[in-house]
């Protein structure tokens, strides 16, 4: 009997923006329905690999297969489509300041809807669309804010809006940079929470970048720990001891993404319609073939699905600092 194919397979996969590296080599397997966690300092990589296997960021060398299909090797309008089977939930939500919240939630059903549904979202919600919405908005303490303006929103309230939009997608593999770091401790345990349930539930395979060290430990059942681009570690948490997470941050600075790395700015502005152009401005090369995401430096354009939006603004409460071990 053959052995279920992996969801994703990286193969000696390396990250680059121009000469420098984001993500040296790594092979690895993630099966499906899988939950991971990746931690790691701010610069070491986390943000980058999960750009790599969102297929925003081509690898300098290496292969990435999903479901066996080496996504690279595709036509463009093949890996355009292979990409409707994930979605990525970036730290800083690219949402346009003057749309209602449940059109915001809605665009994660956008990919592979026909034209016509996606009009009907994007522009009047029909009453078992706005239920959808509602549903996963009230999983996260916002269903109040369904009918809200995203700029009357906090930075929280945005980041759960973001997860609020995977909950309703069809996408098989679930994304998410740094969901946590505008919400209180308590929320961000909750939400969590309902992240790690509903892909449970729904089948989804889950990999999502934390700060949070006794967090990922906790509820996570495989950790990957990255430092200046290396996986350093990639385990149950028990292999984590307060040795190793101490030498996982020793002498790294946790205060904002260095020069080069995917994610940050590039994610932050985004210009685009929904079968159309995307432009990503802030760090980018250009590298962002088909998502509107940049990486490097200068200005990066792409073809795709972009979403017009701005960085969050606001806290909703305290963010959560790295913890010192896993217990």
């Amino acid at each position: 009997m053959s052995l279920p194919m992996p969801l994703l397979s990286l193969d000696g996969l390396h990250l680059r923006a121009g000469p420098r590296t984001l993500v040296h080599p790594l092979s690895l397997t993630i099966e499906s329905g899988e939950q991971v966690a990746l931690i790691g300092a701010s610069g070491a990589g986390k943000t980058s690999l999960l750009h790599g296997l969102a297929l925003a960021l081509r690898p300098g060398a290496g292969a990435l297969r999903f479901v066996g299909q080496d996504a690279w090797a595709l036509s463009h309008r093949d890996r355009h489509r292979l990409r409707r089977e994930l979605m990525l939930a970036p730290q800083h939500p690219p949402l346009p300041p003057r749309q209602r919240v449940v059109t915001a939630v809605l665009a994660g059903r956008l990919p592979g809807a026909a034209f016509g549904q996606s009009l009907r979202m994007l522009f009047s919600p029909s009453a078992d669309q706005a239920r959808l919405a509602f549903d996963a908005l009230d999983q996260l303490e916002l269903g109040g804010r369904l009918w809200s303006r995203v700029d009357q929103l906090s930075g929280g309230e945005r980041q759960r809006v973001a997860l609020a939009r995977l909950l309703v997608s069809k996408a098989r593999l679930w994304l998410v940079d740094e969901p946590l770091s505008a919400l209180d401790p308590q929320r961000a345990q909750r939400a969590l929470g309902v992240l790690r349930d509903a892909a449970r539930a729904q089948g989804r395979t889950l990999v999502c970048s934390l700060h949070q060290v006794e967090l990922a430990c906790a509820l996570f059942p495989r950790v990957i720990a990255l430092r200046d681009g290396h996986v350093v570690y990639d385990g149950p948490p028990r292999g984590l001891d307060e040795a190793r997470i101490a030498a996982l941050y020793a002498g790294q600075s946790d205060e904002g993404s260095p020069p080069g790395e995917a994610g940050g700015d590039g994610l932050g502005h985004g210009r685009g319609g929904l079968h159309g152009h995307g432009q990503g401005q802030g760090p980018g090369d250009g590298n962002s073939d088909g998502t509107g995401i940049g990486i490097g430096t200068g200005t990066g354009t792409g073809t795709g699905t972009g979403i017009d939006g701005e960085p969050a603004a606001g806290v909703d409460g305290a963010p959560t600092p790295p913890q010192a071990m896993c217990r």
